[in-house]
């Protein structure tokens, strides 16, 4: 894939969305969710802001970016948390990065002064992707949510904390 449409997500794009998510899910190294929220709930709960899919040259939806605000405290206002997915079929090809750049973009002219997210250590995708866009490695959990389901079920899991600030 050598060049991806990067668009604003609407809800007649969930379908898609929600396969990829679904995707993400099965590798174990993506959430610790262990199903997609509802349209609904996922509209509720994301920010309008930078919530962008990317589409192939066939129209066809392969990737997703989205962020959520870590806290509804006034002082927090500009910090949030994100997630990239990309599907299965377009991992490599430059979907993640078009995603993260044109979300880095909206949120620098939004207003957001810190874009975080927290990696499974064993995502070596996910994290490449954010070292290229900038952002660094603040900290590294240990053991700091229990898995749910799946074949993961039980066990303990370890992120990294990544944050990128707003360039001044």
């Amino acid at each position: 894939m050598s060049r991806v449409l990067i668009r604003s997500m609407t809800a007649a794009d969930w379908a898609a969305v929600e396969v990829i998510y679904r995707e993400g899910i099965a590798t174990g190294n993506a959430t610790f969710e262990s199903d997609p929220p509802t349209w609904s709930a996922f509209d509720s709960a994301k920010l309008n802001t930078g919530r962008l899919v990317a589409e192939d040259a066939s129209g066809s939806i392969v990737g997703w970016v989205a962020a959520s605000p870590v806290s509804s405290r006034p002082a927090y206002q500009g910090v949030v948390e994100h997630s990239v997915y990309v599907a299965d079929r377009a991992r490599g090809l430059g979907a993640g990065t078009a995603l993260l750049d044109a979300f880095l973009e909206g949120a620098d002219e939004g207003g957001i002064w810190t874009v975080q997210s927290s990696i499974f250590p064993e995502n070596a995708a996910s994290l490449a992707l954010h070292d290229r866009a900038g952002f660094r490695r603040v900290g590294h959990r240990e053991r700091i949510a229990l898995m749910t389901y799946g074949p993961w079920s039980g066990q303990w899991r370890d992120t990294i904390l990544v944050e990128r600030r707003r360039p001044h």
